[in-house]
């Protein structure tokens, strides 16, 4: 007999399955352990096919986890068989030969099955504060030669075996972190939120039946392939390029990393179909293709202890090759860095526990053709990543967040500016460890678009007792003196179009907020200001004359 599809019933479907994935997000964010998941949240969740292919996503899921979803449950199925799955079963990993991340990235997934069907996976990656080895905090530093310095390795295991407990496995991974009670508390808040959608998954199933659910599937996934298809068939046909770089690959200073992109996931979604649940059918007719060995694509044993540093730069390279086709949508670019990540670690003086501080810091965006770019914001590929609360990160750890502001004259200038980035001032009260990011990008800050310019980067600075100025840094598990201060200072956005061209007004605003200086806005925006801040348009007009001629 065939199954029967009406429009109201693929309506509720549709939405039911994100709405999946959505609940699922918010079991694993009220239970979970660690500030990274339930305050930053650094976690993905999501419904996965047999076949790897992506079901559905929550809303604000770390975007970049969204790729290598499906090749693990590929990959699991290849080890185990379709008849290696059993009701009961929860498979835990991270290793990198598969998931191509950092190892502190830990997925859970489970099986579910209808009618002893296996038909899906409920997934969800998810940030450990630590997994062994030098990945406290965000991870080990590039520095790291290979992956076993990095931390624990698990390749497609089984936590539970049929609903049963390796208490083996279990008791090897507490053994071997400096946090069991927090990375063992966050998987079972996985487990927890896999088992969840499990549950939801099969009312679904069982109130529609098997046979309708996957027409829907199937459906929404033609129906969201056309839909970006519709969009690129809007462009005009031809190639589109563009060129960015980083300083160095982490390792060797001074060794240009070069970036030159034509096509990937983060941006083909971000351009074709932003605001749309994500599915398999959201990358259907993407081909991105990329050499193993690439930067992008590491030959394991390779350490991906720094996977991440270069991938919100590619996607902006890639959205600014379209500039020419899109000159109407595409931004200036962002920040374009996974960071600023603020990690400080040690034993706290009260309790004698250990403790981390952590918190993601976000820059500024490209300036766009409609308006300037948003300030202090994660970059593209953090989807709701959020920064952790100085309120809790106070209350927690024995350290005192000086600042947290928005830094002046860091966006780049424009018609439209860019956001700004921040400055995050840390003074720790206890002896400790720093992990201090490699200062990024700044032989190749946040580029401006149609003769906008590029915003500051940022970078890492420390100040030890006794010191009067503020030093450089760079390296994990540096070793700091209590009543040391750290400076955690994020990059700004490049700014779209022409700086002359800004309303003088918007200017002035710019200086009364303390966005952009006076001196700036003289010699950037050719803007004169009196010493009220009132706008003097007689000598603006002069001014930006001679700045245009300049020019």
């Amino acid at each position: 007999m065939r199954t029967k599809l009406d429009p109201v019933t693929l309506e509720v479907i549709r939405n039911a399955l994100p709405a999946i994935a959505n609940e699922m997000a918010a079991d694993l964010q009220r239970t979970s352990y660690n500030m990274m998941i339930y305050e930053v949240r650094d976690f993905c969740t999501a419904l996965v096919n047999l076949d790897g292919e992506l079901i559905s996503q929550n809303v604000g899921g770390v975007s970049h986890f969204v790729a290598d979803l499906g090749v693990i449950i590929t990959d699991a199925v290849k080890r185990y068989g379709r008849k290696g799955f059993k009701p009961g079963d929860v498979l835990i990993t991270n290793h990198q030969a598969v998931a191509g991340q950092h190892l502190n990235n830990v997925v859970i997934y489970v099986p579910y099955f209808f009618k002893g069907e296996l038909l899906a996976f409920s997934m969800v990656r998810a940030h450990w504060i630590d997994v062994g080895g030098t990945s406290t905090g965000f991870g080990a530093g590039p520095e790291v030669p290979d992956p076993w310095q990095e931390g624990l390795q698990l390749d497609q295991l089984k936590i539970h075996d049929g609903g049963r407990l390796d208490e083996t496995l279990c008791r090897v991974i507490r053994d071997n972190i400096r946090f069991p009670e927090s990375s063992l508390g966050d998987m079972n808040s996985q487990i927890a939120s896999c088992k969840l959608g499990i549950r939801r998954l099969d009312e679904l199933f069982r109130k529609y039946g098997g046979g309708t659910i996957l027409k829907a599937i199937a459906r929404i996934f033609d129906e969201t392939e056309t839909q970006c298809r519709n969009f690129v068939a809007k462009l005009t046909d031809g190639v589109y390029e563009a060129e960015s770089f980083f300083d160095d690959d982490g390792v060797t200073p001074d060794e240009r990393v070069r970036i030159h992109a034509a096509g990937a996931r983060v941006a083909y979604k971000a351009i074709t179909a932003p605001l749309a649940p994500v599915n398999e059918g959201s990358f259907r007719a993407l081909e991105v293709i990329i050499p193993e060995g690439n930067i992008m694509m590491a030959r394991y044993p390779a350490p991906m202890a720094g996977w991440s540093i270069f991938v919100p730069t590619v996607v902006e390279t890639i959205i600014s090759s379209l500039a020419q086709a899109m000159p109407d949508r595409i931004p200036a670019a962002h920040h374009g860095l996974l960071g600023g990540s603020v990690v400080f670690f040690g034993v706290h003086p009260q309790s004698r526990r250990r403790f981390v501080v952590q918190s993601i810091e976000g820059g500024g965006w490209g300036g766009r053709p409609f308006e300037d770019g948003e300030s202090a914001t994660v970059s593209v590929c953090q989807g709701d990543v959020r920064n952790g609360s100085i309120e809790g990160i106070e209350m927690k750890c024995p350290v005192l967040v000086k600042a947290r502001a928005l830094r002046r004259d860091s966006a780049g200038a424009g018609k439209f500016r860019g956001g700004l980035g921040i400055d995050m001032e840390v003074r720790n009260f206890v002896d400790g460890k720093w992990n201090f990011e490699r200062a990024n990008r700044r032989g190749c800050p946040a580029w401006g678009l149609w003769g906008g310019g590029p915003g500051e980067s940022g970078g890492y600075y420390l100040r030890a007792p006794g010191e009067s100025e503020y030093r450089m840094m760079h390296g994990s598990h540096k070793p700091v003196s209590a009543n040391s201060e750290v400076v955690v200072r994020t990059g700004g956005g490049g700014g779209w179009g022409e700086p002359l061209e800004r309303d003088p007004e918007r200017v002035r605003w710019d200086v009364l907020e303390e966005f952009v200086s006076k001196d700036a806005a003289r010699d950037l925006y050719g803007v004169a200001l009196r010493e009220d801040l009132s706008v003097d348009q007689a000598a603006t007009r002069d001014l930006r004359r001679k700045l245009g001629r300049a020019a």
